[in-house]
């Protein structure tokens, strides 16, 4: 290594190129996600763990899809149990029957397809609480 005269190190060839390719692999292992996992296999227990996490969020997006609507329009007071005229009923149906199921299934794409795939499904599962929430809040404005 050279000094420079502004006291900082300069790299030669040396320090450049490693000297074997084992030593490369262990530079460039935990480069791309942080961590020294890269280029290994998922076991099977992983495998299972994964197949759970889709079932959970397939069945909380099927939960949203069918029942965030209906109570969405539920009435407790009202004279047949629903809210009618909607102002906003075209938009939660849009929510329901597009923005659900898209998210749905970009969420167990994203679960099998990512490298940690708790996090995108912790993402995929909080997105649907929000639109959850969207449709009840689209619910709630009669017209």
């Amino acid at each position: 290594m050279e000094t420079s005269s502004t006291g900082t190190t300069n790299r030669t060839e040396e320090a450049a190129a490693p000297t074997d390719g084992a030593d490369a692999a262990a530079d460039m292992s935990g480069a791309a996600d942080g961590g020294g996992t890269a280029g290994q296999r998922r076991t099977l227990t992983e495998w299972a763990g994964l197949a759970l996490l889709a079932v959970v969020v397939l069945l909380f997006g099927a939960f949203v899809h069918v029942f965030g609507p209906l109570l969405a329009i539920s009435c407790s007071s009202c004279q047949d149990g629903v809210r009618s005229p909607l102002r906003f009923g075209e938009a939660l149906f849009a929510v329901s029957a597009v923005a659900v199921p898209l998210t749905t299934l970009g969420t167990v794409v994203a679960l099998f397809a990512a490298r940690r795939a708790a996090r995108a499904s912790g993402i995929g599962l909080c997105a649907l609480l929000l639109l959850l929430l969207a449709e009840q809040l689209l619910g709630q404005f009669t017209g």
